[in-house]
Parts: structure tokens; sequence; C-alpha cells
């Protein structure tokens, strides 16, 4: 069968197309982001007014804060980006059981003592503290079931504090569907209303690394950030993936038939904002991530990052381009055309604060085509307006 490609004049934002999506969000686009970390955690929430379909494959490699934790305790991937794109697109109305919401989103405190997280976890188990007794059965057993597995398991040393309530019965469902994350993600998304489909990229406990260009080999995602210990002094290489999160321990990750499918059923795909390796190439990284979306036919979107990403350094955009094309290109073939990866970087020049913009010249030679459009409402904003980032991308679809 013959292939026609029809090309449209888009507006920006394209005010018939959001009004539609709006009153049937139900029946949106299917957006699909590779995104991990908090960057998209708003815009998530302001994206299912207008659609209840997007899908959000999100990274499992992080290493760094509560999920060290469990991936230390229990050796999984890590679940915190996956339980906090969860929550921002639950349905936060009456429908989706606000009380499953609160519960799910709730931190133990960092400063109450071993003992007094300890008796709260237990009240928590026993159905007695306030934010466990207003849930009604079924739900609550079944919430209640996956945290008393976490309980069982949990080793005798683990530290509870900052703990997020909501990893602890993920971790929990793991344990009880025989080290699996999609039996209790499905659970987890039926509980609290999930308006959209999220999965951890892959579902193996690995860890990313990253080789510098003066020859260093840095392995563990905390170690990439710059938040827990101090940022990179050298532009990263090349990124990989590792059996270990400390030393280099060469490793492999298959994409799922599962998620190739997600991919192929978009109808836009974007590279959103956020931490530029870590959370944004990490996804690419396993085998079928670049072939799937060269497969699919849809427009592909890159929206680079505000403000100062400390991974990013001795990359403009252009480079950021070139480097995201490149990643794309380890699966999908060295040969594979630019328009198969990527069409368009959507950026905006009046308000945005790029920490190493490039000219509109430098990037169209990257082979995309530049959309340079309000999607901020302040000057030098370091953050997207996620109405008028949300509304930019929908008017893609």
């Amino acid at each position: 069968m013959k292939k026609i490609r029809i090309s449209r004049t888009v507006a920006m934002p394209d005010l018939v197309r959001i009004s539609r999506y709006e009153r049937v969000p139900e029946l949106g686009p299917r957006i699909l982001f590779f995104s991990g970390g908090t960057a998209l955690t708003q815009i998530s929430r302001a994206l299912k007014s207008y659609t209840h379909n997007s899908i959000h494959l999100v990274t499992a490699f992080d290493s760094g804060g509560s999920s060290a934790k469990l991936r230390e305790a229990f050796h999984m991937p890590s679940i915190g980006d996956l339980r906090s794109r969860l929550t921002a697109l639950a349905d936060e109305s009456i429908r989706g059981h606000p009380d499953i919401y609160r519960l799910f989103t709730h931190r133990f405190s960092k400063e109450a003592s071993e003992k007094d997280l300890l008796a709260q976890l237990d009240a928590m188990l026993h159905g007695d503290d306030p934010r466990i007794a207003p849930i009604e059965d079924p739900m609550k057993r079944l919430i209640l079931n996956q945290l008393g597995f976490f309980r069982e398991a949990m080793p005798e040393e683990f530290d509870l504090r900052g703990a997020s309530v909501g990893n602890l019965i993920l971790a929990g469902g793991y344990l009880n569907n025989h080290q699996e994350l999609d039996p209790i993600v499905f659970l987890f998304t039926k509980l609290v209303g999930v308006l959209g489909t999220v999965r951890t990229i892959v579902n193996q406990d690995l860890h990313i690394g990253a080789e510098l260009v003066d020859g260093t080999v840095v392995v563990g995602q905390h170690r990439l950030t710059g938040k827990e210990i101090p940022p990179l002094q050298v532009p990263i290489k090349r990124l990989f993936l590792s059996g270990s999160g400390d030393r280099v321990e060469p490793a492999e990750a298959v994409l799922a038939k599962k998620k190739r499918r997600l991919i192929g059923e978009a109808e836009l795909i974007c590279f959103p904002p956020g931490s530029f390796y870590s959370s944004l190439l990490a996804n690419l990284l396993p085998s079928g991530v670049g072939t799937a979306v060269a497969n699919n036919d849809c427009p592909k979107v890159y929206v680079p990052s505000l403000g100062h990403d400390p991974e990013a350094i001795g990359l403009d955009l252009a480079g950021a381009v070139r480097t995201l094309i490149d990643t794309l290109r380890r699966d999908a073939g060295p040969d594979c055309p630019v328009e198969r990866l990527l069409n368009f970087v959507l950026i905006d020049t009046r308000n945005g604060a790029y920490a190493a913009p490039s000219s509109q010249e430098a990037l169209r030679k990257s082979g995309v085509e530049v959309i340079d459009t309000q999607l901020s409402r302040e000057p030098e904003a370091s953050a997207y307006d996620p109405k008028m980032l949300s509304t930019a991308l929908l008017s893609l679809t």
C-alpha cells in the first residue's frame, strides 16, 4: 500500500482543536512522552483537561532520593518517577477517590524517629491511621495487601524517613507479583483513576552510566544530575546502561512488545523538557526504541528545557538536537533519515531563558523545523507555562 503524507497549516494554539479536546477529553489524542523526573508533573496535570489518552514512558534508572533505598533493599527498578506521573495524571475529582490520592501522595516525616515512623506504618496496616480509615473496601483491602507485602519484606535497617507511601505500596505490589511492575501499575491506575497510560520504559533493575569527553566513566544517575553531589565539570560523551549502580557492568535492555505498540499507536511523540541525559536520553537506550519511533509516521517534537541543566554542559540547543538524533540512530540505524526521528523543535525565544541557545538557522541545519511561539507568561522564564505548552502540543496532533 502506498503511503501519502498530508501536510496542514497549524495555528498555535489551534483554538478550535483545543476546544474540541476540552469538551471530550476521553477522545483526546495519544501524545506520547519519553520522560522521567518532575519537569512534566505540572504539564501532565494541565494535559488531562484535554486528553485522557496521553502515554508516558518514564525512566526506571534513578539512584537517588527515597527510590535509592527501595532499590538497595529489593534490587528493583526505580519507581519514584512512575508513582509521580501516575499521581499527576490521577482523577482528582470525587470519581477518582481523593482519599486514595491523598494516601499515595503522603510522605513520612524526615524528622520523626524510627520508632514513630514504624508505629505509623503499622497503624496504616491495621487500618487505624486517618489516611487509611476513610478508604472503603475492597480498595482498602487491596492497598493494605500490597503495603503488607512491603512491611513483611522490609529490612530491619530500612530508613522510612521521607519515604513516599505510594512508593511503598508500589514496591509491595512488585514483590507480590513476582518482581513484575505491570500488574501493580494496572491496579494503581484503577485505584486513583489515572487519566492516561503510564509505564516504565523497562522493568529491569538497571542503572545509567556516562563516559565523559575526557575518558572518565561515571555510573549512577545521582552522580550525573548535580543534585546530591557536585555537578559534573566535564561534558558527557556517551550514555550507557549498567547492571550495577557502583561500577561498570555492561547491560542491555530490550523494549517489550507492548511498549513498542504504545509508541506505534502515538499520534504525536514528544521528547519533553527535563534533565537531558538522565530523564530523556536514558529512555531511548533500550533496544527497539529508536526503531519504534522511526516506524511511526506521526509528528515528533523536541521541547528543550529552560534554565540550567547541570547534565548538559557544553551543549547548545543545536548540539542537543544532534545528540538526540544520534541516540535514536543507535537503534534505528546510522542512515535513518532525520525526518523519521524528529520533525520539530518547539521553543519560546521571547520569554524562555535557555542556558545555551542556538540560532534558528543552526537548529534548521540539524534537519528539523523550528516552531517559535509563546510558551511562558513571564520574561526570562525558567519553566514553561503548563497550559501553554500543553495546548501547543495538542495543536500539532
